[in-house]
């Protein structure tokens, strides 16, 4: 049996959305957890362009195509 999730802190989050975001408390109640999350820059971002993986993209799609 896995662990429960802990608990959504909802305190914080409704300080979040009211004082941060400074939403009315409908427009707060009527977002998802998605929509809060990504309002409040929760949501993971992608990673950093590395040298390697550009690299990788540049091989993979080139800018000109080698003549045949």
């Amino acid at each position: 049996m896995s662990p429960a999730p802990p608990p959504f802190d909802w305190p914080a989050l409704l300080r979040a959305g009211l004082q941060t975001l400074r939403l009315r408390p409908a427009e707060f109640w009527a977002l998802t957890p998605a929509e809060l999350a990504l309002m409040l820059g929760l949501q993971s971002r992608a990673p950093a362009m590395t040298r390697s993986r550009l690299s990788e993209l540049l091989e993979r799609f080139p800018d000109k195509v080698p003549p045949p």
